[in-house]
């Protein structure tokens, strides 16, 4: 159909038009053109930059410190984490910039052993083990094989004692089997080192008291002091000795010092001599009893009968003791010794017996000398008593006063040899805290009753005195020597003997006395100088 073309022409606005158009037709191709080369010949981009570092990321891993001191090194050439490498180029690429300076902190590990390691002699068996194999022969007087059972700790006491004991913990200990659970408690001791140059001090298993144990009667001295000479020559050649001559050596006697220092030449027939050899006597020797003329041994308590796992055990003890009831103003559990101690036991034993305030468990009298050796008659007694009266045994100590303060029993000592002058590591410097002192003169004199001293004291003081003796439980009892290192760990016995050794050993490296002199030391000397 044709168009009818006059509609276009008939009006104004057609005619501009078709004027425009006839103007802006030959613009029309070239502006076509200039587009399509727009659309498809693009200028190149500018080139762009890119800093390294300025875009290094920073990483953390989870649990990782990042200090806001520390610059992260720059990453690997041709390494760029975030970013598509850069193109290939004709010419090598420059080296990458010098890293920036670290400003590094000192390292924060600490070594929690650190100046407390412990390098333990591998003896020959002869020397330890070989011993508790021929148990037989160890005492004659008592059946040595039973107590050495558990690890030195003896056989297991059990509920069946009447209550006094709890189900686990308590053992019928002998009182002279300390070397083997301190030995066995040093396998299990934190911070051992394999490498004695390492070591704060030196441990030398020797079970001397059971050694000279055996040969108390009826042997010569030449036997008695075999082993200990054997000893000293094998320590003699170890690298370990030549280091320090043996002054960081120490050894654990479980007798008192007198059955190591026999002097000869006196008609003496008594132990050994192994503290006088001049090799022991650079050692420090941990005895039962110490001499208050030597400087080389010093007093450890005696084993009782509480060997506990973990510190939860001692915490379930000493809240039976404080808990307590104690009908009696004081006790003595023990037997006479006639004039050998100057008859001070005999006037304390007869004071208790004639006081309705005093409870007494009398040893070796009609025959009930085994009421003694009953863990549980000992206990139930010292547990049910305020006060429990501690004079001299056959030497200066005796294993009741461990037994005593264990039972949260206040003890009353008659000589400072008893405690005072021993036990410096273990017990309070300021013994009228956790004791009360009674001069044995006054007792022999009659001017001293004591059920008199004792109830000067009032209800407050002997609270205050008895609840310092129960704190005092942990660091007097051994902990059972099979527990591991890790088990509900407390510092007992052996923790803190090990410490007063390390101590010891560090001032004579430094050429100081073994001690401080102003540890009060000599105030009690003149009870000595009297006997």
């Amino acid at each position: 159909m044709a168009v009818d073309c006059n509609c276009l022409h008939g009006s104004a606005p057609a005619t501009v038009l078709l004027a425009a158009g006839r103007w802006l037709l030959p613009l029309v191709v070239p502006a076509s053109c200039l587009v399509w080369m727009l659309l498809f010949f693009p200028s190149p981009p500018p080139e762009v930059v890119v800093g390294r570092e300025r875009f290094q990321p920073s990483i953390t891993l989870p649990g990782q410190r990042v200090s806001v001191d520390d610059t992260p090194p720059p990453p690997a050439r041709g390494e760029m984490i975030g970013s598509s490498p850069p193109p290939p180029s004709r010419s090598p690429p420059p080296p990458p910039p010098p890293p920036p300076e670290r400003k590094e902190r000192p390292a924060t590990v600490t070594d929690r052993c650190a100046g407390r390691y412990i390098y333990i002699h591998e003896l020959p068996s002869r020397f330890n083990s070989d011993l508790l194999r021929d148990c037989r022969s160890l005492s004659e007087w008592t059946d040595m094989c039973r107590h050495i059972a558990n690890a030195g700790m003896g056989p297991r006491l059990t509920t069946r004692t009447g209550g006094v004991f709890p189900a686990t913990g308590w053992f019928d200990t002998n009182q002279f089997t300390l070397e083997v659970i301190f030995h066995g408690r040093m396998r299990q001791y934190g911070c051992l080192t394999a490498d004695a140059s390492h070591a704060a001090a030196v441990y030398v298993p020797y079970y001397a008291g059971l050694d000279v144990g055996r040969y108390l009667w009826g042997f010569s001295n030449g036997v008695r002091d075999g082993l200990s000479e054997d000893l000293v020559e094998w320590l003699r050649s170890s690298p370990a000795w030549a280091a320090h001559g043996g002054r960081d050596h120490f050894l654990v006697g479980g007798r008192i010092a007198w059955d190591f220092r026999r002097e000869d030449g006196k008609g003496s027939q008594w132990g050994s001599r192994l503290l006088l050899l001049p090799e022991a006597m650079n050692m420090t020797a941990l005895v039962i009893e110490a001499s208050p003329w030597h400087g080389n041994d010093v007093g450890v308590p005696y084993p009782t009968y509480f060997h506990p796992w973990r510190a939860g055990d001692v915490a379930a003890w000493q809240r039976t003791v404080r808990r307590a009831q104690r009908p009696w103003l004081f006790a003595f559990a023990g037997g006479g010794r006639g004039k050998d101690d100057g008859g001070i036991r005999d006037r304390i034993i007869g004071q208790c017996a004639r006081s309705r305030r005093c409870g007494l468990l009398r040893c070796g009298a009609r025959g009930r000398r085994s009421n003694c050796y009953d863990p549980a008659n000992v206990m139930g007694l010292l547990k049910s008593a305020a006060f429990c009266l501690q004079p001299r045994g056959d030497s200066y100590t005796r294993r009741s006063v461990f037994d005593a303060i264990l039972a949260g029993c206040v003890p009353v000592f008659f000589h400072p040899g008893t405690a005072y002058a021993q036990y410096r590591w273990h017990l309070p410097a300021d013994h009228s805290r956790y004791s009360v002192f009674i001069p044995e003169d006054g007792v022999r004199n009659g001017t001293a009753r004591v059920e008199h001293v004792l109830r000067r004291f009032g209800a407050a003081d002997v609270a205050a005195m008895r609840e310092e003796v129960i704190r005092m439980i942990p660091s007097v009892v051994y902990r059972d020597p099979r527990a591991p290192a890790a088990a509900g760990r407390f510092r007992d016995a052996v923790d803190v003997a090990v410490d007063g050794v390390i101590e010891r050993v560090r001032r004579i490296r430094q050429r100081l006395p073994p001690r401080d002199e102003d540890d009060g030391e000599h105030q009690w000397d003149a009870y000595f100088d009297k006997q």
